[in-house]
């Protein structure tokens, strides 16, 4: 398999139809998003020398694209032990070696090769910790590093052996490559963060098809290498502004693939937690295409059965959003109900602390508008038999903002309210259900004593008609009963 990819790599690869949106080539490396299983091809990066460019760095641009993924690896001299005008060449050839794809599905396999690999990875951490302005003034090192950061990371993820992955109970999957894989992030890592970085250089490596490539990864099972990941592309935003549209486009995708097609990714909540940030960034007034993501991707991963495993950072972006623009909270309160788990209790409570949050940054106006089938939804949530979800909905009366904007409102909230909280203290089998029943019922009498006995007087004529209706439908049956009994052989009665 090794020889494959190494022959792979020695191949040139054809100009690409630029109307193909299924592959991207970068630095090295081919990122198909259509599976997780495909082969990644390793190819050598396109020169991006101007035809200004003089013929002896031309051609010291093009050796250096030309250059094939090593089959061999050997021990290079120290980069301290050379000269200075020797150690760009030198670096550039470390940067070449650490192309070479080391073995570690069997351990036993190349120890030595693999040694040399991470001891020169080391080393080149040094050297841009050391000084990064060594680096930055010469694009041909930084085209070097890239493509060596680009044929190591970018690569076809192994097919899972789990359908879903559990976080609390499921051990993680750790990448058997990550010793050297750890080495390779810390050094785009550093490289990205470096104050000395020129962006004029750099957004030539890091371009679109690379940045595509970074969110791919964040399909990796490894919690590690998705940490690096969150980091990296986060730096990146923020550094390379001209990426900052292209970022969210491709995280949206990721979102948009996940929801409507596979419902399984491993980066959800590391993607979240970068748009958290993003988000909290948004201007004033916001503009439609955010509008739009919200609506479209955020409040849709609200149906996926694994939102357990995300659902801190889903909520935050949402809360984000509510805090910048007021005036989302009725869309955001309505898609909330529109989403919500008719069988699942344990969504329903995190569905119920989310509600919380948005009604906490939510204004009388907005409130308005979706009272009447929110607190619809909540009287169902109080009459649940699942103590956990009666319990959390009980909760909500403690929050003073959600309060203020009931007893505002009380004459549309009692009368749907009231109903649930009696049927809780008649029947309810849970003691600390039945207790904070209680408090609420109480709360809401001394808030508007009147309002209060309209409703329990509406309530008991509502039960009156019940069991009146009920009698009568008893009687029904007796006298059918009846009739049955006295009308002879032809008739059938069903006991």
């Amino acid at each position: 398999m090794l020889n494959k990819i190494i022959k792979l790599g020695q191949k040139r690869i054809t100009k690409s139809d630029p109307n193909d949106h299924h592959h991207h080539h970068h630095g090295g490396v081919t990122v198909n998003h259509a599976s997780r299983v495909n082969p990644a091809a390793l190819t050598p990066p396109t020169s991006t020398s101007s035809s200004s460019t003089s013929p002896s760095k031309q051609e010291e641009s093009s050796s250096l694209t030309l250059l094939p993924i090593p089959t061999t690896i050997g021990v290079l001299p120290s980069l301290k032990d050379v000269t200075a005008s020797d150690r760009p060449n030198l670096f550039i050839r470390k940067a070449q070696l650490c192309c070479f794809i080391c073995d570690f599905s069997d351990p036993m396999r190349g120890p030595r090769e693999k040694e040399i690999k991470r001891q020169t990875l080391l080393e080149i951490v040094d050297y841009i910790q050391s000084g990064s302005s060594k680096i930055n003034g010469n694009e041909s090192m930084q085209q070097a590093l890239l493509r060596m950061v680009s044929v190591n990371i970018f690569r076809p993820f192994p097919p899972s052996s789990r359908q879903s992955l559990d976080p609390e109970e499921d051990e993680p999957y750790l990448d058997p490559h990550w010793p050297h894989l750890q080495i390779v992030y810390e050094i785009l890592l550093r490289y990205v963060v470096s104050n000395e970085t020129d962006t004029k250089i750099a957004k030539k490596y890091i371009e679109h098809t690379f940045v595509s490539g970074l969110t791919d990864l964040f399909d990796s099972e490894d919690p590690r290498e998705r940490e690096y990941l969150k980091t990296i592309l986060h730096r990146i935003y923020g550094k390379f502004m001209m990426h900052r549209p292209f970022i969210r486009t491709s995280i949206n995708n990721v979102f948009y693939r996940f929801i409507f097609e596979t419902e399984r990714h491993s980066g959800i909540c590391e993607l979240l937690e970068i748009f958290g940030s993003i988000i909290n960034g948004f201007a004033l007034p916001m503009k439609e295409e955010h509008k739009l993501f919200l609506a479209r991707a955020l409040m849709p991963l609200h149906k996926a059965k694994c939102i357990s495993s995300y659902h801190q950072h889903l909520c935050y972006c949402v809360v984000q959003f509510v805090e910048k623009d007021y005036k989302l909270a009725d869309s955001v309160l309505r898609g909330l109900l529109k989403y919500w788990p008719l069988t699942n209790c344990q969504k329903e409570v995190l569905f119920l602390g989310e509600l919380e949050e948005i009604l906490e940054a939510t204004q009388n106006a907005e409130f308005q508008r979706c009272m009447v089938p929110l607190f619809r939804q909540i009287a169902r949530c109080l009459n649940s038999s699942h103590f956990q979800v009666a319990e959390r909905a009980l909760f909500l009366w403690n929050n003073e903002h959600i309060v203020s904007l009931i007893a505002e409102n009380r004459n549309a909230i009692f009368p749907i309210i009231f109903e649930a909280l009696e049927k809780n203290i008649q029947s309810h089998w849970n003691q600390a259900v039945h207790g904070l029943t209680a408090n609420v019922r109480r709360m809401f009498q001394e808030m508007d004593a009147e309002l209060f006995e309209e409703c329990q007087q509406q309530f008991s004529e509502k039960e009156a008609r019940t069991e009146e209706m009920e009698e009568q439908r008893e009687l029904i049956w007796k006298r059918l009963e009846a009739a049955a009994q006295a009308g002879g052989e032809d008739m059938v009665v069903v006991n």
